[in-house]
């Protein structure tokens, strides 16, 4: 594994990053990259070439001259292929020249080509290449040649410098400069680092394309943002605590809990009481004697009232009280 010194816009010497063996440090395959920047180079290719055979060609209707006597070959269109305007033999048709390339074949040959490089030691890291939001060409070159080490006004190799998605800064500023090429980290491919003499990552890309931990310059918005949101949900859960109290004290709520209980006791104690009011007419029922009048009129025990039993009883001897008297009247 080897380390670089990241260089600043300041000038100054930033501090060291490691470059991962699994991406800088691999053994090149030379018939791999080969293989691979072939099937890149061929996919590039349009393939809308196109050429007329003699039968597509204007003309050559007619035959140029009779078949014998002339002492010629013998010729049936001026628009054979040997004829000058005459149609072309087995010329080139439209086509796809695409070759099928494993996506492990790209990996692996990419990672050759960065090694490559980075063994003849033309691989740098910038922290940024403009300090500010607005961008600069001159700005963005001066850390540019620091980076690859050129002390001319012009570089005099090339160079790709790979950014991350989201830096349209170092886009802006270093689209328009001479020998230098910008591709984000998902669209570095081997064909683009082996046309190039230096490859230039910048922090946050090199964190990107590699998997490590981002900046120390990009960690505080982060953390900021992310403590910013268990912030707001403390807030959010306060106003819930505080609303929770005063919807359970409401005085309309509290009469709703009590009202079962009262409303249990009371209607227990009205069933409680229905059968005393039940049994109060038997008790105030008027004892009646043998010929069912009243006794004196007032209200009698229910234990001196007479059973139903009994007056049932009363009654047929009545009327043989009264079969006795109508006996003794025939008589």
């Amino acid at each position: 594994m080897s380390k670089v010194k990241v260089v600043t816009p300041s000038g100054k010497g930033g501090k060291d990053v490691e470059l991962p063996a699994e991406f800088f440090g691999v053994k090149v395959n030379i018939p791999l990259i080969h293989q691979v920047v072939v099937g890149q180079e061929a996919a590039a290719r349009q393939g809308t070439h196109a050429t007329k055979t003699r039968g597509e060609v204007r003309g050559g209707g007619r035959k140029p001259y009779r078949q014998k006597g002339t002492g010629r070959a013998r010729q049936g269109s001026l628009r054979a292929p040997q004829y000058a305007g005459g149609g072309t033999v087995h010329g080139p048709v439209p086509r796809s020249y695409v070759q099928r390339t494993p996506k492990k074949m790209k990996a692996a040959a990419l990672r050759g080509a960065l090694s490559d490089r980075s063994s003849h030691g033309r691989v740098s890291v910038v922290s940024r290449f403009v300090e500010g939001e607005e961008p600069s060409t001159s700005a963005a070159l001066t850390v540019l040649r620091a980076a690859v080490g050129e002390t001319g006004a012009r570089l005099s190799r090339s160079v790709l410098v790979v950014v991350n998605d989201g830096d349209q800064l170092t886009r802006k500023s270093l689209r328009n400069a001479v020998g230098v090429r910008v591709l984000a980290t998902g669209q570095l491919n081997t064909y683009d680092v082996l046309a190039s003499d230096y490859v230039v990552f910048t922090h946050a890309a090199l964190s990107e394309f590699t998997g490590q931990e981002p900046p120390a310059d990009d960690a505080p918005a982060k953390d900021d943002a992310a403590k910013a949101k268990p912030a707001a949900r403390a807030t959010a859960g306060d106003a819930e605590a505080k609303a929770a109290p005063a919807k359970d004290g409401d005085a309309g709520d509290a009469p709703a809990k009590d009202a079962p209980a009262k409303d249990a006791s009371a209607k227990g104690a009205s069933a409680k009481a229905k059968p005393a009011a039940k049994d109060a007419p038997a008790e105030d029922a008027p004892a009646t004697d043998e010929g069912g009048k009243a006794a004196g009129g007032k209200a009698a025990d229910a234990k001196d009232a007479p059973a139903k039993g009994a007056s049932a009883k009363a009654k047929p001897a009545v009327k043989d009280k009264s079969a006795a008297g109508a006996e003794e009247e025939q008589q």
